[in-house]
């Protein structure tokens, strides 16, 4: 297939002339981009579990039960001047799913999920953030989800996973994949969930946590830059389910000012946190403590990946170990880091 861009001078508009064996077509830029779009999705399915291969088992697989498509955005989506439509943005249902060297599966199985934020998808955020080599240099025994949200969008809404029971149902369909694409022939239920989310990816979480079906399953809950809002949503988790919160944020991010403002109620409510510079936290500080309030120098978009601080919430959360002696990623990792090593 060849494509030739021209222009054409009746309307204005851009068009392309693609070339196959036997015919040619003309197609607007929007059509265009649909068209490749569809090409790279089976691309992406293949190209992807090989460039992972070294650190483990990537399935990138569409699911039923992903965010999107969904009705509340069966007409795409407006924000301020920007029209993000629903086949270019709200139609992606893929998912991936990576489990690490040396993965042993037990009765239960412990879950990593992650949610991107604005502006991306699930080929920039594992590209973008390494969070598959994170989480290979972590060595935790959990499996990480990545699915994908509004695509490429400004756009904080999570889809079918904020309708009641919708996390549960995805849960089903995660695991049902594990069964059928990794081989996992033993019974298994889910374990422990840690949900992590960078920027937008706040919204759904908080969903899942009020509504998800799978509450009592959540241990933790990672915040990248991400309180935005739900604030209470995720206190109430808390309060019911006792578990770990870290919220990690920045100067110029958006999040400074509801941070400030949760860390002056627990106060208020007698409440035990921890709230320090990124770079004075110890790792025995963030292993510890229930409430974890982080403030950090980076930038926005640095938050998951330049200080390693993915890898470092993984080595300090529930999530228990990958055994010594089994298969290591081929590949020595980031040694940086913003947080101090334990002295403990």
């Amino acid at each position: 297939m060849a494509i030739i861009s021209g222009h054409n001078r009746a309307n204005h508009a851009a068009v392309v002339l693609v070339l196959t064996d036997s015919r040619c077509y003309f197609l607007s830029m929007k059509q265009l981009f649909l068209l490749l779009l569809a090409v790279a999705t089976p691309a992406m399915a293949g190209i992807l579990p090989e460039t992972y291969a070294p650190f483990g088992e990537l399935i990138v697989t569409k699911l039923n039960s992903a965010p999107f498509p969904h009705p509340l955005r069966a007409e795409g989506h407006r924000y301020k001047d920007q029209i993000f439509s629903a086949k270019e943005h709200y139609s992606d249902s893929t998912v991936a799913i990576f489990i690490p060297k040396g993965f042993e599966a037990g009765d239960r199985i412990d879950f990593v999920v992650h949610f991107h934020g604005w502006k991306n998808n699930v080929e920039g955020v594992l590209k973008g953030y390494e969070i598959v080599e994170q989480l290979s240099e972590s060595r935790r025994n959990a499996i990480l989800v990545v699915p994908q949200g509004p695509r490429d969008a400004s756009d904080s809404f999570g889809g079918k996973l904020e309708d009641p029971e919708g996390f549960k149902r995805f849960m089903d369909d995660v695991t049902g994949t594990l069964r059928e694409k990794a081989g996992f022939r033993k019974e298994f239920s889910t374990g422990r969930i840690v949900l992590s989310g960078h920027s937008g990816g706040y919204q759904v979480i908080s969903s899942i946590l009020d509504r998800g079906g799978l509450s009592d399953k959540v241990r933790e809950v990672w915040l990248f830059d991400a309180l935005y809002a739900q604030t209470d949503k995720f206190l109430a988790w808390m309060y019911k389910e006792p578990g770990r919160l870290i919220n990690i944020y920045t100067e110029h991010g958006g999040t400074k000012n509801e941070t400030e403002q949760l860390i002056r109620k627990l106060q208020t409510r007698g409440t035990h946190i921890f709230a320090a510079k990124e770079a004075e936290a110890k790792s025995s500080d963030l292993r510890t403590n229930h409430f974890v309030f982080l403030y950090s120098d980076l930038e926005h978009n640095d938050v998951l990946d330049k200080h390693r601080t993915f890898r470092d919430f993984l080595k300090t959360s529930c999530l228990g170990e990958i055994r010594e002696g089994s298969p290591q990623p081929n590949s020595a990792g980031a040694s940086s880091t913003g947080i101090a090593p334990s002295k403990n």
